[in-house]
């Protein structure tokens, strides 16, 4: 599947962090999504509950804690910036650091979608699942 991602890098890394992360939420769920369906015959209401596991705040949060001794310097950065962006907005489940580090998961994910980073994207996901 090919998106048109028209931005060049210099335009990706001015947008807001939490647009990173907006991007990067749909991204990830799509790939857990699919995993889920490629991997499961199981009925679309089990699968939605065995996604939940993997993009809740405080799972996402564990998966970026077990990824970070992998990331480039770079890469963390671009967390921190998406951790430590404010936001207005808490999920109800989630508690406030849980929170902020998912920002920075999804912002991650999000981020590297919108370069074209497919590769390196591809790969820091198969590290969440």
């Amino acid at each position: 599947m090919d998106f048109n991602r028209e931005k060049s890098k210099e335009e990706v890394r001015m947008l807001s962090p939490l647009v990173w992360a907006y991007a990067g939420d749909a991204v990830y769920e799509l790939y857990v999504r699919t995993h889920l369906i490629n991997t499961s015959n199981a009925k679309p209401h089990k699968l939605h509950i065995e996604s939940i596991k993997y993009v809740k705040a405080e799972a996402q949060a564990k998966i970026l804690d077990k990824i970070n001794e992998f990331l480039t310097e770079e890469e963390k950065k671009i967390v921190r910036r998406g951790r430590n962006t404010e936001n207005h907005h808490v999920a109800k489940n989630a508690n406030i650091a849980d929170y902020a580090h998912s920002t920075g998961f999804e912002a991650l994910i999000g981020y590297l979608y919108l370069t074209c980073q497919d590769e390196r994207l591809e790969e820091i996901l198969k590290m969440c699942i």
